[in-house]
C-alpha cells in the first residue's frame, strides 16, 4: 500500500512520533492507522496517554457557580488576539450564565433560546459579536451541574477548566477548589478504579505484553511485570490514586478521607481535538532533508 505524506502527518499529530518512525509504523501496519499507533506504543515511540487530535483552536473557557448549581462553557474564536479581548471574555461569561439558567440540551438548541442577560436570542447575540469582532465565534460545548451538596470550579488562564461536584461532611470551598486545581493539573480520566472498563485494562495489558523489552522473558515473569505496569498506569488515570499536586506525600483519597466524596467532574482543555490550521507538510519534509 502506498504511504502518503498526509497519512504520515496524521499519525504524527496523533502520537507525537518522529516523521521516519511514523512512516515506518505505517509501512509495518500496511497503512492501518490504529495498528500503526499500537506499533509506535509498543516501540516506546508514542505516549500512552497522548491525546487523539491536536489542540489548536483559540478562545476561552468560562464557568459560573450559583449555590449548588454550576456551569462551564468553551467559547471558540479564530485568534488568540480576540480570545484576550474583554468583549470576548464578557461574552464567554454571559454564555456560562445562560447555560446555568436555561439548561439547554445542546449548543444548537441554546442558540434558539433567549439570553437571560440581554433578553435576545443567543444566536443573535453571537452574530452581533461576530460582526463587531470580525471573527467566527462558536459555542463548542458546555456542562451544567445541579448538585445535592456543593459544586466548585477552577479555570486556568482560560485554557483549562474544571467543574466538580462533591458531597461534603462540612462543606469546605477551599478543599474542593484545591481538588479542581489538581484535576486541571493532573488530568485524571476516572474518579476511582471501579469506573475503569475491563476493556480498557485488557487493551493496555495486550499492548504492554507486546513491548520489546519483555519479548525474551518467560510467560509467568511477563505476566507479573505487566500486572505491575498496569497497576501503575491505572493509578495514574484515577483521581483518588493520584498524589495531590500541592502535597505529593498524600493521595487525593487520603486528602479527602472523612471530609468529602467526589461525585463527578468535567475537565475541558481549550480547542482539544480541533485542528486550527494546516501546516505545509511538503515544506517540513524538505527542510528536514536539507538538514
Amino acid at each position: 500500500m502506498e504511504i502518503k505524506a498526509s497519512m504520515v502527518k496524521e499519525l504524527r499529530d496523533k502520537t507525537g512520533a518522529g516523521m521516519m518512525d511514523a512512516k515506518k509504523a505505517l509501512v509495518e501496519s500496511d497503512g492501518d492507522m490504529n495498528k500503526a499507533i499500537e506499533f509506535l506504543r509498543q516501540k516506546g515511540m508514542a505516549s500512552a496517554d497522548k491525546k487523539m487530535g491536536r489542540i489548536a483552536a483559540e478562545g476561552t473557557i468560562a464557568s459560573v457557580i450559583d449555590g449548588k448549581k454550576g456551569a462551564m462553557v468553551e467559547l471558540n474564536c479564530e485568534t488568540d488576539f480576540v480570545a484576550k479581548n474583554e468583549d470576548f471574555k464578557d461574552l464567554a461569561n454571559m454564555m456560562a450564565k445562560a447555560v446555568l439558567e436555561l439548561n439547554p440540551a445542546t449548543p444548537e438548541a441554546m442558540l434558539e433560546m433567549d439570553c437571560p442577560v440581554c433578553k435576545k436570542p443567543i444566536g443573535d447575540v453571537i452574530k452581533e459579536k461576530i460582526a463587531k469582532i470580525g471573527e467566527k465565534i462558536t459555542i463548542r460545548r458546555f456542562v451544567r451541574y445541579d448538585a445535592d451538596c456543593c459544586v466548585n470550579t477552577y479555570i486556568h488562564n482560560g485554557k483549562i477548566g474544571v467543574l466538580l461536584e462533591a458531597k461534603c461532611t462540612n462543606c469546605d470551598p477551599q478543599l474542593t477548589k484545591d481538588i479542581c486545581l489538581h484535576i486541571a493539573s493532573n488530568a485524571p480520566e476516572y474518579i476511582s478504579r471501579n469506573e475503569i472498563p475491563s476493556s480498557v485494562i485488557e487493551e493496555e495489558k495486550r499492548i504492554e505484553m507486546g513491548k520489546e523489552d519483555l519479548a525474551k522473558k518467560p510467560e509467568n515473569i511477563r505476566e507479573k511485570i505487566v500486572a505491575g505496569r498496569i497497576d501503575k498506569l491505572m493509578a495514574q488515570r484515577c483521581l483518588l490514586d493520584q498524589p495531590f499536586v500541592k502535597d505529593p506525600n498524600q493521595t487525593i483519597s487520603q486528602l479527602i478521607q472523612g471530609k468529602c466524596e467526589i461525585v463527578k467532574f468535567d475537565r475541558f482543555v481549550l480547542g482539544e481535538g480541533i485542528e486550527k490550521r494546516k501546516d505545509n507538510f511538503a515544506e517540513e519534509v524538505m527542510s528536514q532533508i536539507k538538514g
